[in-house]
């Protein structure tokens, strides 16, 4: 069986990363109230169908992409249930180069995480300045947004205006929408 703890109001008592440790000072100082959740490693499809039992929300997937050359990177945030298709991630951006998946080290080294933990949270670190923040604009007008805080093992939801209004501005980041 998949563990899903209940909803718990507060940070881990320890962090497993940086990043993690990073997310929920920022929340603190913004006085953005959330909700999280611990869990098994949420990295299936069908794990993500328990955590958003729990959570009450579905969680967005979040790829991390590159151009060919690797000098640009996109973090881009969608639905669970909708498929990426590079042609229209490309078209939506004016026609960029065509992008693919990015290496899992790029990943690490630019947003702190590792693969399976990829979030939008990770805006915050000062090595993630560099890269482009996405977002399909169905997701901005939703009420509630979930993802992970930064490790396969915890998810966090938290109001989507906390996170377009005071979260991303505070990293410092320009968020793109696209259809």
């Amino acid at each position: 069986m998949f563990y899903v703890s209940d909803l718990i109001p507060t940070p881990p008592e320890r962090f497993a990363s940086d990043l993690q440790q990073k997310v929920y000072q920022t929340f603190a100082a913004l006085g953005i109230p959330f909700e999280r959740v611990d869990t098994d490693p949420g990295i299936t499809m069908e794990d993500c169908r328990h955590i958003n039992a729990r959570i009450g929300v579905h969680i967005v997937k979040t790829v991390f992409l590159c151009n060919r050359q690797q000098t640009e990177f996109y973090l881009y945030v969608t639905s669970d249930d909708r498929p990426f298709v590079t042609r229209e991630f490309c078209a939506a951006l004016g026609g960029i180069p065509r992008v693919s998946f990015a290496p899992a080290q790029q990943l690490r080294e630019l947003t702190g995480v590792e693969v399976g933990a990829t979030t939008i949270l990770s805006a915050i670190l000062p090595e993630c300045r560099s890269v482009h923040l996405v977002m399909d604009r169905s997701l901005a007008g939703s009420e509630w947004f979930a993802c992970t805080d930064g490790t396969p093992t915890c998810f966090v939801k938290i109001r989507t205006a906390d996170l377009l209004d005071k979260y991303l501005p505070a990293s410092g980041h320009t968020l793109t929408l696209i259809p």
